[in-house]
């Protein structure tokens, strides 16, 4: 018996989803799917944009009003960006 899957993808147009230059293509798209989880569950408790961004350790002093493609691609960069520190 065949069992035939489909997926459904939710895609923001508003949102480029281009992985910066430096950035490995399929861990940028997995920061993606995270970062857009998380905020979800931050909208849904009713929480803002900022708050997401608290969230992850980014600073939030730059505009006063961001909006949400704009706080899951900062989430996406610093999910991205997070290095391990090597032992000595």
């Amino acid at each position: 018996m065949t069992r035939i899957v489909s997926f459904e993808v939710i895609t923001n147009s508003g949102q480029v989803d281009t992985p910066p230059i430096d950035r490995d293509l399929a861990q940028w798209h997995q920061a993606v799917g995270v970062a857009r989880q998380a905020c979800a569950r931050i909208f849904r408790d009713g929480g803002t944009s900022a708050d997401a961004i608290r969230t992850f350790g980014r600073d939030t002093s730059g505009p006063a009003v961001i909006d949400w493609s704009r706080a899951v691609t900062m989430i996406a960069e610093s999910l991205c960006s997070t290095r391990i520190k090597r032992a000595a």
